[in-house]
């Protein structure tokens, strides 16, 4: 896949996916041209019309598992943005292998690929925050890692695999940490989780907003556009090796979030193994000249706007979300982990 003109190549992993797609995007206005590599398997279909207007993106549908080291798609790249793999908690402990096998090994073979390539001048790969658990907050990135779930493992164990090949091989790597993402393009489709998704398609049926606990729980929400700027920023300036968290220092309750929205409220079991709160010390990141630009209210809004597509996605009640979340009660809940067969 030799050059046709003078631009840079990229390749995003994921790039069809919620914070790829936009990855993408910041690549496209950076003066890239850039390589999607997504099997489409989180539902993203909606996304490759946006992406397939731009000459300058091609698309690939391998899965990250089947990559050869020599692959093709890499060649002659100088930048490589690792999002593919596969979330949500309850998914994860009903099927651990897969998570692992995807987001372990699928790691494993982007980075051998990348490795193989040769030219690769930096490989950005897309960690977790949920490494942190039930974190002291404001979360520094030296704060003991304690995952609570598959899921959070996997990203961990994939953000270890990268600093590794960074130490054995010399590919110059960094992991970021993200907190909570949301904007356009997140997924409407799928497992019970993303809170955007629930909320928005029970505004639309006029039914109550299911709160989890009551509600004074915060997050670190972090629009989808500054993380993919604080990606593309550590690709051009952080020093190889160095992880980051990527958050906004801004936590907002989910009482918040409902009064953006507006609509009634019912409020269902807390959940263990969430925090109270997440919120990221960006401290480090802001070193790099690295500053979140789109307050919460303002990005809510934009969402809003799209609300609509959320017309068809999975409408979540007490008796759904209790039936769709009774894994996570049994595995996590205090007293509840005993040894199976």
């Amino acid at each position: 896949m030799a050059r046709t003109d003078h631009k840079p190549i990229a390749v995003v992993t994921g790039g069809a996916g919620f914070i790829g797609s936009h990855m993408v995007d910041r690549l496209i206005g950076e003066g890239y041209r850039v390589r999607v590599i997504d099997n489409l398997s989180g539902g993203h279909e909606a996304n490759l019309a946006h992406l397939s207007r731009n000459r300058d993106v091609t698309l690939d549908t391998s899965d990250i598992r089947s990559l050869s080291a020599n692959s093709a798609l890499f060649q002659d790249a100088e930048l490589v943005f690792h999002f593919a793999g596969i979330g949500d908690i309850v998914p994860s402990i009903e099927q651990p292998t897969q998570y692992l096998d995807t987001n372990v090994q699928g790691t494993v073979r982007v980075l051998e690929a990348s490795r193989y390539a040769k030219g690769v001048q930096r490989f950005v790969y897309a960690a977790s925050s949920s490494c942190y658990g039930l974190a002291a907050t404001p979360t520094r990135e030296d704060f003991p890692i304690q995952p609570q779930y598959p899921y959070a493992l996997s990203k961990y164990l994939g953000e270890q695999v990268v600093l590794h090949w960074g130490q054995v091989y010399g590919l110059p790597v960094n992991s970021m940490r993200i907190f909570n993402a949301y904007g356009p393009r997140v997924r409407t489709t799928g497992a019970y989780g993303a809170v955007f998704g629930v909320f928005f398609r029970q505004k639309l049926a006029g039914k109550p907003f299911t709160v989890v606990g009551d509600g004074t729980q915060s997050r670190d929400f972090i629009y989808v556009t500054d993380v993919a700027a604080a990606f593309f920023l550590a690709s051009q300036h952080a020093p190889p090796g160095e992880i980051y968290n990527v958050g906004a220092d801004n936590p907002q309750t989910i009482l918040h979030l409902v009064e953006l929205l507006g609509g009634d409220v019912v409020f269902v079991p807390k959940r263990p193994g969430e925090p109270d709160c997440t919120h990221a010390n960006i401290d480090k990141i802001k070193q790099l000249g690295f500053q979140p630009q789109v307050p919460f209210a303002t990005g809510v809004a934009t969402m809003m706007r799209d609300i609509e597509l959320w017309r068809n996605a999975p409408l979540w009640d007490e008796a759904s979300i209790a039936q769709a979340t009774s894994t996570w009660f049994q595995y996590l809940g205090p007293g509840k982990r005993t040894p199976t067969a």
